[in-house]
């Protein structure tokens, strides 16, 4: 059914399965009682629930914590912290300026564009490997398709700071056999045994770490999204108690500009 009878069906009604809100008595989330059973997760925990429907082991969770309080860096230097700095010396509010921090993490090399293919592409290769693709070979595609593989590399410097806390939480909790999670490995031993010599960083083994614990592709993104922002608020309100304007600012002497040269105006 499309079209017309579909859209008359949903008429003055609301047909979910995330949940309801029933005033004066309870709130139902993804069938379950929220001021009862749920009462006693965290609020990762409960985050976590709403997205995927399904609830993660103490082990699993205590990685997931980890992943997300390794790459909050609260540095206003950083291109989306740097939206919500400028938020505060402009005065803007704190909740629009932690949106559109959050929105320009979405960048394609260096936010949720970068987590995205990464986990696609562990997926993927995975599958291709179990039917008997040559691991290889699929590096070497991938490359030649995209001039990279997300997850390896990084341009600034070549080791990731992330990866040894994240490790240590890792194998503390009994979590580094998973099947994309040794991938991800094998991935980096290729490239580091070739020309690319490609280190693999955070955007690699958090999305093999999601992909093991069974997060799709688009699980992955929602969960992912809240990964910086314990690190904006800071940037925002030391930016708004300091005077207004004062942050990065730019005097005309460093200005590039190369216009139309100064004129005469006729009165």
């Amino acid at each position: 059914m499309k079209g017309p009878q579909l859209l008359e069906q949903q008429v003055g009604r609301l047909v979910t399965s995330a949940g309801a809100f029933f005033p004066g008595e309870r709130a139902v989330f993804r069938g379950h009682d929220l001021h009862a059973s749920l009462k006693d997760l965290d609020w990762l925990e409960l985050y976590l629930f709403g997205i995927t429907g399904r609830r993660y082991t103490p082990q699993q969770m205590r990685v997931m914590q980890v992943l997300w309080c390794s790459t909050s860096y609260p540095d206003a230097r950083l291109w989306n912290n740097r939206v919500a700095a400028l938020a505060g010396t402009a005065r803007s509010t704190g909740t629009l300026g932690i949106a559109a921090a959050l929105a320009v993490s979405e960048a394609q090399i260096y936010g949720r564009g970068v987590d995205l293919r990464a986990i696609e592409f562990l997926i993927r290769a995975r599958i291709q490997v179990d039917a008997g693709a040559d691991l290889k070979e699929l590096v070497r595609a991938e490359l030649k398709r995209r001039r990279g593989i997300a997850g390896y590399g990084r341009p600034i410097v070549r080791n990731d700071e992330r990866i040894a806390p994240v490790m240590a939480i890792v194998r503390e909790q009994g979590l580094e056999n998973g099947p994309h999670f040794k991938l991800a490995f094998e991935v980096e031993k290729i490239l580091l045994a070739g020309r690319w010599r490609l280190h693999m960083n955070y955007a690699a083994l958090t999305a093999a770490l999601a992909a093991d614990v069974g997060m799709s592709p688009r699980e992955y993104y929602f969960s992912s999204m809240i990964a910086f922002l314990a690190g904006m608020p800071p940037c925002y309100l030391e930016a708004v108690e300091k005077p207004e304007g004062l942050l990065f600012p730019l005097p005309c002497r460093v200005m590039l500009y190369e216009g139309v040269a100064r004129r005469q105006w006729r009165r």
